[in-house]
């Protein structure tokens, strides 16, 4: 059978009927048809081609170990959220899921509860505290939580490798036995998401702006409970409206107040005025 407009889908579909693994056999199946549909769609020209394919391979290029364009590409289209939203269906109490995004890194350095994550102390102190449960309103003692953001100027310390200490804005902590958890930090601001890339070229090409709400990452972990990856955000913050990667779920908004007492600056060991977020977090039962 020749290969031709009408015939092409069939036959590259066809291709891959001999794929052992049904789910990989199912997606290869779903990918030509949608993708082959696209094609016929827009009728791309040949020059358009090319540029599509030199965008994804800039896109590769730029990866490294401490940056990923793709998730960053992912991010800005919608899909990391869509994904998101389809394996978290069921309705349930626990916290809201939301963006990895592209400087989580493996390993942060382990901290010691009310240790600060801020190496360069620029910025306005902020406390950030809470507990993890589980959905029954069990403390989860030992959880672990694992937390980054930019430093008060939007940057994270991957970012600037010779302007700021290597864990700078990371931390691991582990919960005490109530499940309780809090650290020190700067307060976080708002800040562009990188755009010295293809998705830089991106944004700039349709006229979308590539700033991120204030926020603070968080990976949370308990034993016989799911992980969840989320954000704090700051309430009032611009950008909650317009987040480029869309990721601001209303749950996750916390107040940050602003606190001027001396005294409860010393219990926490910052200096007068800091602010003060409390983001308790609940974890679903595995299973």
């Amino acid at each position: 059978m020749d290969f031709t407009e009408e015939t092409a889908t069939a036959a590259v579909e066809a291709s891959f009927a001999g794929t052992a693994d049904p789910r990989l056999r199912e997606i290869l199946g779903s990918l030509v048809r949608h993708l082959h549909g696209f094609v016929r769609e827009v009728e791309p020209t040949f020059g358009e081609w090319e540029a599509a394919v030199g965008f994804l391979t800039a896109t590769g290029q730029r990866c490294d170990d401490q940056r990923q364009e793709f998730i960053l590409l992912s991010d800005v289209l919608g899909v990391t959220m869509l994904v998101d939203a389809i394996n978290h269906r069921k309705a349930s109490e626990a916290t809201e899921s939301t963006v990895l995004g592209p400087f989580h890194m493996v390993e942060s350095p382990p901290r010691e509860l009310g240790d600060t994550i801020d190496l360069v102390g620029t910025g306005q102190p902020c406390v950030v505290t809470g507990q993890v449960r589980s959905l029954d309103g069990h403390p989860l003692g030992g959880a672990l939580v694992d937390v980054w953001q930019a430093d008060d100027h939007g940057f994270y310390d991957v970012q600037q490798p010779g302007g700021q200490p290597p864990g700078n804005g990371r931390g691991l902590f582990t919960c005490d036995d109530q499940g309780r958890f809090w650290f020190r930090t700067v307060t976080p601001s708002p800040y562009p998401i990188p755009t010295d890339g293809p998705v830089g070229g991106l944004l700039t090409a349709t006229g979308r702006h590539p700033y991120r709400p204030a926020h603070i990452h968080l990976i949370v972990a308990a034993g016989g409970h799911l992980p969840v990856t989320t954000h704090i955000f700051v309430d009032g913050s611009p950008y909650l409206g317009s987040d480029a990667v869309f990721a601001v779920k209303q749950s996750l908004v916390r107040d940050f107040t602003e606190i001027d007492d001396p005294g409860q600056a010393a219990a926490y060991g910052v200096e007068a005025p800091f602010r003060h977020a409390s983001f308790d977090v609940v974890l679903q039962p595995a299973g």
